[in-house]
């Protein structure tokens, strides 16, 4: 590697490091065991969502290791540091999922504010989970700085007589065991197999999704997010992360130089091939909010209708991470949207080079059984769908991978349920009936508060075999390994009076993924008449600390459920100060 020679008079870290009257700061310096020339060098933060909260994270501290291994080599000075993660697996279900999408705002403050309060110059983020994954790359953007994005990898497959299990078959084994046909046995022995090593779930959930995102987007260097958490070959690409974070620094690539229009539709893109998670419509609106880009859940669903689904991936199919990055990972699927046209080839990337040129160094082809090639496609369509009507003004999403076409339009008469704990006590009570919409309402960012993730519920009526029978809408999320007919991010949300608040059992509601509709049969006079009679948000138990504020703060979910005005009103640019 070349040592590169900076000039550090134009570099944030010279507030810091550079004349007489930093002599104190760097005396701190000094006290860490810092050499004059490492303080002479520019100061690159080595991020991590490091914590021993689940196996998503577990290993990113060894990873941080490596990175910092890069940067030195090519005449950097790392200063790593921590922030948070809630892990979905571990808040699954109960009330700790009120914090999960709040996470992703505060690892991207915690992130900005380090940045910030130590001048560091560009930064490598590493992480592991779901919120973690767009926290750091928000938190990038914002910045925009040189900044490079390396997923912390997929846990390992377990497996059970003969096949491969992931946690979202423990999920569903719930839903099995409460309907008597699966013993508690049967269900100890899944649960201890299920997750055999450190990593981040292994389907196209959430995690894996924005893995695929961070290389598609150009923030992560190609097939970074590939290989599983436990192998050693990835300490190979951190070290690659930290040596290209200096290239980029030399050569002033910022990540809003990255992150543009073309770079988010290219993204988009691999969300929709892959069958990917439904909050990529929530992490995409965000990530571009931060580069003052509008790029709403509108536009993101207007990608994934017109983009083939040709990766056959977990929840809706039958593979997982490990499975892709042995054929060949996510370049090889890029490669396959380049010749059906679906790529923007001049987004430039981490390793400096444009992404046409990345993808011509590729030589593998898609292999035909992980990823089908984009001529025969699993379905023609993405995997994804955004649906809009007079019961979501401001749209929804619901994920279609797997499901055939016929089950796409569902009608049925609504269940309302006025929060998750109500509706999964009626799922495991056998309190419904088939053909139903059960209806979850109070669950947006702002009314939940915090968007909670629905994954009980659906397991369970996956496990009990009514997956297809009924359908569910939400103005809260779904994750990633949520399969069955789901349909989540309705908006306005319910908080907000928006026609989901309005909505009484034995309401007929239509779903119709295949014409991107969400309508309810009734007139917009009896909806008008319900608005002007409803009683207002409903009050929740967090009248005060981080889920209060979150909720107080928090914008609409179409536009990325955000918490500040973005990079369009800001007045300077970190970097640049």
């Amino acid at each position: 590697m070349n040592k590169h020679v900076f000039d550090k008079s134009k570099l944030p870290s010279r507030h810091v490091s550079v004349g007489p009257a930093r002599a104190p700061h760097r005396s701190y310096y000094y006290a860490m065991g810092m050499t004059a020339e490492e303080i002479a060098q520019p100061f690159i933060g080595v991020a991590t969502c490091w914590n021993e909260a689940a196996p998503c994270n577990i290993s990113l501290n060894r990873q941080a290791q490596s990175v910092k291994i890069g940067v030195k080599s090519a005449a950097g000075t790392p200063r790593e540091f921590t922030t948070i993660t809630v892990t979905d697996g571990i808040a699954m279900g109960h009330e700790g999922m009120r914090s999960s999408l709040a996470s992703r705002e505060a690892i991207a403050d915690s992130v900005e504010l380090t940045m910030r309060g130590h001048c560091y110059d560009a930064i490598v983020g590493l992480a592991g989970c779901d919120k973690s994954l767009p926290g750091m790359m928000m938190a990038m953007v914002r910045l925009n700085t040189p900044s490079v994005f390396i997923y912390g990898g997929s846990i390992l497959p377990g497996r059970l007589n003969g096949k491969d299990v992931t946690v979202q078959d423990v999920f569903e084994a719930v839903g099995q065991h409460q309907a008597g046909n699966l013993s508690t046995c049967e269900l100890e022995k899944l649960e201890a197999v299920a997750c055999p090593s450190a990593g981040a779930c292994g389907g196209q959930f959430t995690a894996n999704t924005m893995a695929c995102v961070s290389e598609a987007i150009g923030l992560a260097l190609p097939n970074s997010s590939g290989a599983p958490a436990p192998y050693e070959s990835r300490d190979q690409y951190a070290i690659s992360s930290g040596e290209a974070v200096m290239n980029l620094l030399e050569k002033n690539i910022r990540a809003r130089d990255i992150v543009t229009m073309k770079s988010l539709e290219n993204a988009a893109r691999v969300v929709a091939c892959t069958g990917g998670s439904t909050n990529a419509g929530l992490h995409l609106p965000a990530i571009a909010h931060e580069a003052g880009l509008e790029f709403n859940l509108d536009d993101v669903c207007e990608i994934f209708r017109d983009t083939p689904y040709f990766v056959d991936l977990k929840p809706g199919g039958q593979y997982v991470a490990k499975d892709l990055y042995e054929v060949g990972g996510v370049p090889v699927v890029m490669k396959e949207l380049r010749k059906a046209g679906l790529m923007h080839e001049d987004c430039i990337t981490a390793t400096g080079r444009s992404m046409g040129e990345e993808l011509d160094l590729i030589e593998r082809e898609a292999d035909g059984r992980v990823i089908y090639p984009v001529e025969t496609p699993i379905t023609k369509t993405g995997g994804v769908v955004g649906l809009k009507g007079n019961l979501a003004p401001e749209g929804a999403i619901v994920k279609v991978a797997g499901i055939s076409p016929q089950h796409q339009i569902f009608t049925g008469p609504a269940r309302v349920f006025e929060c998750e704990e109500d509706a999964f006590e009626a799922v495991k009570r056998r309190e419904y009936q088939e053909g139903e919409v059960l209806v979850i309402r109070n669950e947006g960012p702002s009314g939940g508060p915090g968007m909670r993730e629905m994954l009980a519920t659906t397991a369970a009526l996956s496990g009990q075999g009514m997956g297809k029978k009924v359908a569910l809408i939400t103005d809260g999320r779904f994750s990633g390994a949520t399969r069955g007919f789901c349909v989540g991010h309705v908006g306005p949300e319910s908080a907000h009076g928006g026609p989901i608040a309005l909505i009484k059992s034995g309401d007929v509601i239509t779903i119709n993924a295949i014409s991107g509709t969400l309508s309810v049969a009734l007139s917009d006079e009896e909806l008008g008449q319900r608005k002007i009679d409803w009683k207002g948000p409903r009050e929740t138990l967090y009248a005060s600390g981080a889920l209060w504020k979150y909720a107080q703060l928090v914008g609409a979910t179409y536009k990325g459920a955000v918490t500040h005005p973005g990079a369009k009103v800001e007045r300077h640019v970190y970097f640049d100060l």
